[in-house]
């Protein structure tokens, strides 16, 4: 509510891909307050099936807000989309001041667990998308008062933890971020170039479709992403080559309360994103993990005792013909920390069983995480599919049976 004065993206035209729900739309309407043009470049026409909104209601809400809006029918996959919805936004509007690359896929598989064309949509929207947007729209850029190019990625971490249980999304939006890096110096002085990546998970359709029910708790709103993105593109052009964090250029901006951007307030929210401390301390305490478990398991002639053995009695306990009939698999779990070693749970031989030690046969999956969150998730205080999401389990084999045992923890948990 600021006197017209201050509404700094007035008469500005934002390009911004994947605008019709989300982070997109979410930046596209904090501009909208403002007076802003906004260029909705989304595929969506028709309303899809299980996610919200389409490029013509983001218009709906894009001019309810204040601002003008252009729906163009763009999959960034396709280059000559990508042309004519800039020529388009430049006949309408006069020009194009911002461009945001928020068009995203995702996929957090493992490499044997990723399907070719799985692989071949995140490179092709995530890098080739976000690099032949930005060259179409760059030499309108080069023609504005206050250009900006931003590139929702995140900063570039070398650590092997960021790759190992999803290389190919990893690989794709580091490609996005690597433009940052080469475009912010290639058009130093003409074009400011930045990327922005939240700390924390976001809640979107996406995260819903991933993370299943429950997990927006652990999630903040999108409107911290779109004030955070709306601080970066009112500065001046001088501000290029940076890797924000929403969190940390809030703070810096004076931002004190976060918990209006909680949707659970008081909640401890997912991390995406770690300090550098924080990275060294996680490092040693995995590998202190690592040997802790290595000297249990070769002092393993005595049996564990303590949460997980118990765990594993109860499971042994509630083991029926139905579940080894219905699952038909071989789990094998290597736990680290306390009560750590190789354990197994058997729904495929006879009767069925589960304890400490290697499977009697091959294991059609093998779990890797730290004792503490084997408990929880057993418990039902620890969602598998969150655990997998945020790193805490590494799942290697036939993700399908690691579903089915997802589907029988939860009836075990009474037990538990």
């Amino acid at each position: 509510t600021f006197p017209f004065t201050f509404r700094k993206l007035a008469g500005c035209t934002l390009f911004i891909t994947g605008a019709s729900r989300g982070i997109g739309k979410a930046i596209a309407l904090k501009a909208a307050k403002d007076g802003a043009n906004i260029v909705i470049a989304a595929k969506t026409a028709e309303p899809h099936p299980t996610l919200p909104g389409t490029i013509y209601t983001a218009a709906e809400e894009i001019e309810a807000a204040g601002g003008k809006a252009l729906p163009c029918i763009v999959n960034v996959r396709e280059e000559q989309q990508i042309i004519n919805a800039v020529e388009k936004a430049v006949k309408t509007f006069g020009g194009i001041d911002i461009l945001v690359n928020n068009a995203s896929a995702i996929s957090l598989t493992g490499t044997l667990e990723t399907a070719t064309k799985k692989v071949n949509l995140m490179m092709d929207v995530n890098v080739r998308g976000t690099y032949l947007t930005s060259k179409a729209c760059l030499p309108h850029l080069r023609k504005s008062k206050n250009p900006h190019i931003l590139n929702l990625s995140p900063p570039m971490n070398l650590n092997p933890m960021w790759f190992k249980n999803h290389c190919a999304y990893t690989i794709s939006k580091y490609g996005m971020s690597m433009c940052v890096l080469g475009m912010a110096e290639e058009f130093r002085g003409e074009v400011a170039v930045n990327a922005l990546w939240p700390k924390t998970a976001i809640h979107t359709a996406a995260m819903d479709m991933l993370g299943g029910a429950g997990i927006e708790k652990q999630c903040r709103k999108t409107d911290i992403l779109a004030d955070a993105a709306y601080c970066i593109l009112t500065k001046p052009k001088t501000f290029t080559g940076n890797f924000i964090i929403d969190e940390v250029l809030l703070r810096e901006e004076g931002v004190k309360d976060f918990d209006v951007y909680a949707i659970a307030p008081g909640k401890r929210h997912l991390l995406k994103v770690r300090s550098a401390q924080e990275e060294k301390k996680l490092s040693r305490s995995q590998q202190e993990g690592a040997d802790a478990a290595k000297a249990k398991t070769e002092s393993a002639a005595a049996t564990p005792s303590g949460p997980v053995a118990k765990t594993f009695r109860v499971i042994q306990g509630a083991v029926t013909e139905e579940y080894v009939r219905s699952t038909q698999g071989v789990f094998q779990f290597e736990l680290s920390g306390d009560g750590g070693g190789t354990w197994y749970i058997d729904l495929k031989t006879k009767g069925g069983s589960a304890g400490f030690g290697k499977p009697p046969v091959t294991a059609d999956v093998v779990m890797s995480m730290s004792s503490a969150d084997f408990v929880k998730m057993f418990t039902g205080k620890l969602k598998p599919t969150l655990a997998f999401m945020t790193g805490r389990l590494r799942i290697k084999g036939n993700m399908a049976l690691a579903i089915k045992l997802e589907k029988m923890l939860s009836q075990l948990n009474s037990k538990l």
